[in-house]
């Protein structure tokens, strides 16, 4: 064994691949009876539909040499997602465009007018000076369509006060003055033809990648444990950077999510493929209906039923899968003293959404696995 990749999502299964096609013997282990991390996807059983098990996964990259490299394993479908919220008995779309603009505040104002109102109304805030998603949210959309759609949205999602939020997580959301609700702006778009898993098998299907399942680098009863080969042979880990060092800095806030499935015999359930739910009487953020991200599947899947997801979010405790970094004011300190550690580990790569403890899409995880491997881990 030439490189140890713990965890199978798409950093260590990039960086995986990328060894094993420059000659090297990589062995990649994950605690999960499966391989793919969150973006592992499965057929429900009764109806075929394609189910995103661990939430809604959405590719989508401006990044040339990402984009290139996915294609090595996957066509993509031309889906483009589009969000839409309930809020208070009525439905918007998502991101805030014109049409929600007017719809929210019964008008029917120009572009131009549509800047000048919430130009007025975000003026308590600047986004270059916001100090947290509150303040740039605020600064971004103004007071009333902040509170409407994000601000109790983000209280569920988060378990976090707005305020102790970092800003950088609303600019995913921009506000647009026109009628434009594509959720992404990116040059490229769309879902792996044959579902996720097929992707991620794909990406592992090589002869010097050895995938090993339900191991726990953990665990010293087995022999591809952290304290056996620490120095030993070159590591990438990609599981939550304060497990590794056994929370000796406490424990960082992370957030994970639940999930409730349910099989109905109706053809369709919501139209759509996400509805939000930002109102702070819903205890779900956002409900998920699968056979939508896939229309040209529609001869395949069933027309008298369908499958629907509603995700909750909490606070992960340690016995729970990490989703995201809360990534809060009071984290911070903790991660800098973790990276201090970090420099103490000997060919150990730390990489992805939980070993950098960074709000990481897909893409964004891809590309920053092959920076590595051209950089660090082939030089």
């Amino acid at each position: 064994m030439d490189l140890l990749v713990v965890g199978s999502g798409f950093f260590g299964l990039t960086i995986a691949e990328r060894a094993a096609e420059a000659g090297r013997k990589v062995t990649v282990i994950d605690r999960r009876h499966h391989i793919g991390g969150n973006a592992y996807s499965e057929n429900e059983p009764t109806t075929g539909i394609e189910v995103h098990r661990y939430g809604a996964h959405l590719f989508h990259t401006s990044n040339p040499s990402v984009w290139e490299y996915v294609n090595r394993f996957t066509t993509f479908t031309n889906y483009v997602h589009r969000v839409y919220s309930t809020h208070k008995g009525q439905v918007y779309a998502l991101p805030v465009n014109l049409h929600t603009i007017n719809q929210f505040f019964n008008a029917a104002y120009t572009p131009d007018e549509a800047r000048a109102l919430v130009k007025e109304q975000a003026g308590e805030f600047d986004v270059k000076t916001a100090a947290n998603f509150e303040e740039k949210g605020i600064a971004l959309v103004g007071r009333p369509l902040f509170e409407a759609f994000f601000a109790h949205y983000t209280a569920k999602q988060w378990q976090t006060s707005p305020e102790k939020l970092s800003g950088d997580i609303i600019s995913r959301l921009p506000v647009r003055y026109n009628y434009d609700n594509r959720y992404f702006n990116d040059t490229w778009e769309g879902l792996p033809t044959d579902g996720y898993t097929a992707w991620i098998e794909r990406m592992a299907d090589h002869p010097n990648v050895d995938v090993k399942l339900n191991v726990d680098f953990f665990d010293e009863s087995q022999p591809l444990n952290k304290k056996a080969l620490v120095g030993q042979v070159p590591i990438v880990y990609t599981g939550p950077v304060d497990r590794y060092f056994d929370f000796a800095e406490g424990e960082l806030a992370w957030r994970t999510l639940d999930f409730e499935e349910e099989v109905l015999n109706v053809g369709d359930f919501q139209g759509t493929s996400v509805m939000n739910y930002p109102d702070a009487d819903v205890p779900y953020t956002r409900i998920h209906e699968f056979k939508h991200f896939h229309p040209e599947r529609k001869d395949v899947y069933p027309d008298d039923k369908t499958v629907i997801m509603r995700e909750f979010s909490r606070f992960a405790t340690r016995e729970d899968e990490p989703y995201y970094p809360v990534n809060s004011t009071d984290d911070r300190s903790g991660l800098l003293a973790y990276r201090e550690l970090q420099k103490g580990e000997k060919d150990v790569f730390f990489g992805g959404r939980l070993g950098t403890y960074q709000y990481l899409d897909m893409h964004m995880a891809i590309g920053s696995a092959l920076s590595m491997w051209n950089n660090q881990l082939n030089a």
